[in-house]
């Protein structure tokens, strides 16, 4: 029933849940995907471990199990959020090991136990023994037990970290440690803006073209007919120093939120976003046959020349393109999923999947509706403020749509869930062009 919905490009968990992703990196000629893996259970229950998948061209993915599990005392309830370092020809993991006490807590000033632990691989699939590097007493004393994610960077010799976290006060920040030596750190700093959230997730410090930018993925904002129009919000900041400013959201879509960014090879910043959120209100159907959530495209980070970071498919997945068809204005076509749209805009449009699932640009202002709550499962309108609109770009996997507007300034990432893999496709105020695309290779290695 509804095989369909398994996605041809995207990442998926073979079973269970998936959410953020995690230990981003290339090594040993193989970029490495971990995530946020619970196998036991579709609703995200039982034991949260990380999962790995490998690949040397994004085109072919191998699954090769679950890598990480929460058996020791510093992580007995979860192997949670982190990221990766590559140092002398070592993979380097940090992640928060993830503890809740048994008693009357209320587990955000109490109750909760949130370990940096670090582990290392020589070859990327076969780990060391887990090392805690700090934990909620060396934390600054105005930090509740909210404090996770560890993001690591080298600069000028000197190794880099920074955590999200709740403050007592229910302020949301993020807090600067450094090392020599990636064992032993010391507290630098802690950045924060008043009246952001309660809780800043899933950190990310960057550079490109030398402007300096913080991720960040705050819980808590109020929200808006066009901004933070999700339970939680995830965006950047750009940075001057130590001052904040600019915040961007990165998707205003219903599914995205937790993005890890890495350096390629060739110097390009890719960012991967978990197609999902916890405590949504809508629903994804596939939890009744076994599996919940994916990952986002990989997507290459530019910057504009006002400082806003643009995204785009990386350069890899144009290799699935197969050969185009034009969309005749208003004459509706059936089309097989997984497919792409691409068109220049110099005025209003709609585009319309089996009916049901509108996209349209009108009065600066793109949005998205889904008329049909089956096919959206319960999703309903998003919009985002887009300006004078020149280009769009449609990437339709077998349950997911990211929307790509003028040179990815503006993204919208959205699952849905079509009745059929084929669906009617119309368009009005553009003749756009199709490319059917071929499904991306996904070997399941591991359990």
């Amino acid at each position: 029933m509804h095989k369909q919905w398994r996605q041809v490009l995207h990442l998926e968990p073979p079973q269970g849940w998936l959410n953020d992703p995690n230990g981003l990196c290339y090594f040993h000629g193989l970029y490495h995907v971990f995530f946020q893996y619970s196998p036991d259970s579709a609703d995200g229950d039982g034991r949260k471990c990380w999962g790995h998948y490998v690949t040397r061209d994004f085109l072919t993915w191998d699954f090769v199990g679950t890598e990480l599990f929460p058996d020791t005392p510093e992580d007995k309830d979860g192997v949670y959020s982190g990221s990766a370092i590559i140092v002398n020809d070592t993979m380097e993991l940090f992640y928060t090991g993830n503890v809740k006490e048994p008693g009357n807590h209320d587990y955000i000033t109490s109750g909760r136990g949130a370990n940096v632990i670090r582990v290392s691989s020589k070859d990327g699939r076969h780990f060391s023994e887990k090392q805690v590097l700090l934990r909620n007493k060396d934390y600054p004393a105005f930090c509740s037990c909210h404090v996770r994610d560890p993001k690591l960077w080298e600069e000028n010799g000197t190794y880099y970290m920074v955590l999200g976290a709740r403050k007592l006060d229910d302020t949301g920040c993020v807090i600067f440690y450094r090392s020599d030596d990636l064992t032993h750190w010391d507290y630098v700093k802690t950045l924060s803006i008043p009246n952001f959230g309660y809780m800043w997730e899933c950190p990310d410090h960057f550079e490109i073209n030398g402007k300096v930018y913080l991720s960040v993925s705050p819980q808590g904002l109020e929200h808006g007919t066009d901004t933070h129009q999700n339970v939680y919000s995830s965006g950047y900041f750009q940075m001057d120093g130590d001052t904040l400013h600019d915040f961007r959201e990165w998707d205003y879509g219903f599914d995205f939120y937790a993005p890890q960014t890495f350096q390629a090879p060739d110097g390009r910043r890719i960012l991967i976003g978990w197609m999902g959120i916890g405590d949504i209100p809508y629903q994804n159907p596939t939890t009744e046959l076994g599996w919940q959530h994916c990952l986002t495209l990989p997507r290459e980070i530019t910057v504009a020349e006002d400082g806003v970071l643009l995204q785009n498919p990386i350069k890899e997945l144009a290799e699935l393109r197969q050969s185009p068809l034009t969309l005749s204005e208003d004459t509706p076509k059936n089309l097989t999923l997984p497919f792409e749209i691409c068109t220049k805009t110099p005025g209003n449009f709609t585009i319309v999947l089996d009916e049901n699932v509108k996209i349209g640009y009108n009065n600066d202002r793109l949005t998205l509706t889904f008329t049909d709550s089956t096919i959206g499962g319960g999703r309903d309108v998003r919009n985002a403020v887009v300006g004078s609109c020149r280009d769009v770009r449609i990437i339709a996997d077998r349950s997911s749509l990211e929307i790509y507007l003028n040179g990815g300034r503006v993204v919208m990432s959205t699952r849905f869930y079509p009745k059929s893999p084929e669906v009617q496709v119309q368009a009005n105020g553009i003749t756009p062009t199709i490319y059917p695309l071929k499904e991306m290779e996904l070997n399941q290695l591991g359990e």
